[in-house]
């Protein structure tokens, strides 16, 4: 059956007039799913009963079942396991802050960019999320908390831009004045350096936030990290990133996860300063997450916080980010993985 959560506003209204109904009931069946996040059918009260049925048979709403829920005792996180029509797992998390409900959903099942410290790529990707499957997500996130979600990180399982048609309609929906209306400026996508996707992108001129997992200064450096540099290299990817920022007029974010030993060396802090002092960015620096099949480790001590001043020093826009729910397992794949080892 058709997933009917993906059609956006006007191909929900050619679909009914399609199935021989007025194109207002798109609108209607649009407003009931976008709007006020109704998952049944039957809940569609102004429907004729008929109508319902027929939808009942003929189209199926992405839905998430609930498998596992962990809330952090420090900050409130929470991460959710949720299974997919088919049986598959995916997770998503809620993160509370002062400004309102964030919200890191997944993209694909699994990945397939191989990124040595992560733990979504572990076994692979196993298939693309539907537009409909990711809005689910945060409409299921929303439902649960009874909170307007009220910014979205495409940061979790997969690489977003490897799912790029979905991404793309998933965006277009979520800020849709039709449907959440959500701003473009509170939804950031994470990826790993996808130079054709990121040009794509650049072009729709959108306000969402880019976020380029940077993770090493040169190459050679994080072509040990991320197997994806040996078909972008770093330099291109780069301009791929100054070239949204020149489309768009958005800065662009890099991240990089400090690891202990392996990029958190006062070289490393100097050939970050040569990477990015004359770019409009913002560096987010993530002590890496441990990950039980990962040898990698976050540094100790005070490491971070000088590897920060000496960026501050040379001008570098720089943050740490908060780090959440350590103690759920709060790296991207690791309470999929623990289940699907089970």
């Amino acid at each position: 059956m058709k997933d009917i959560l993906s059609l956006n506003h006007q191909q929900l209204q050619d679909e009914m007039v399609r199935c021989g109904e007025k194109s207002f009931r798109g609108k209607q069946i649009y407003d009931w799913l976008h709007v006020k996040l109704v998952a049944d059918f039957s809940l569609m009260t102004n429907l004729p009963e008929s109508l319902r049925g027929f939808l009942k048979s003929n189209y199926r709403i992405a839905k998430l079942k609930l498998v596992e829920q962990q809330e952090s005792k420090s900050d409130g996180t929470i991460k959710y396991l949720f299974e997919l029509g088919d049986g598959n797992l995916i997770e998503s998390v809620l993160m509370p802050y002062r400004h309102g409900m964030s919200v890191c959903i997944s993209s694909q099942v699994g990945c397939r960019m191989g990124c040595k410290f992560c733990a979504s790529g572990i076994g692979g990707l196993e298939r693309n999320l539907t537009t409909g499957e990711m809005l689910a997500q945060v409409y299921q996130m929303g439902r649960l908390t009874k909170e307007r979600v009220s910014n979205v990180v495409v940061m979790g399982m997969g690489e977003p831009l490897d799912n790029y048609e979905h991404f793309l309609a998933f965006v277009k929906i979520l800020t849709d004045e039709k449907g959440l209306n959500m701003s473009g400026r509170n939804i950031t996508v994470s990826t790993c350096g996808l130079v054709p996707e990121i040009l794509a992108l650049a072009k729709e001129k959108l306000q969402i936030t880019l976020a380029l997992s940077l993770h090493g200064t040169t190459s050679k450096k994080r072509e040990k990290l991320m197997p994806i540099t040996k078909r972008y290299p770093l330099e291109e990817v780069l301009a791929a990133c100054d070239a949204y920022t020149n489309t768009t007029g958005r800065r662009v974010t890099y991240e990089y996860s400090l690891i202990a030993g392996v990029n958190d060396t006062d070289e490393d802090a100097k050939e970050l300063v040569a990477l990015l002092k004359n770019r409009n960015c913002h560096l987010n620096l993530i002590p890496v997450n441990p990950v039980k099949e990962s040898e990698f480790s976050s540094p100790k001590g005070k490491v971070t916080l000088n590897f920060k001043n000496k960026l501050e020093k040379n001008q570098i826009n720089v943050t740490i980010r908060r780090e959440m729910g350590a103690d759920i397992e709060g790296a991207c794949g690791q309470l999929r993985r623990k289940f699907t080892q089970k």
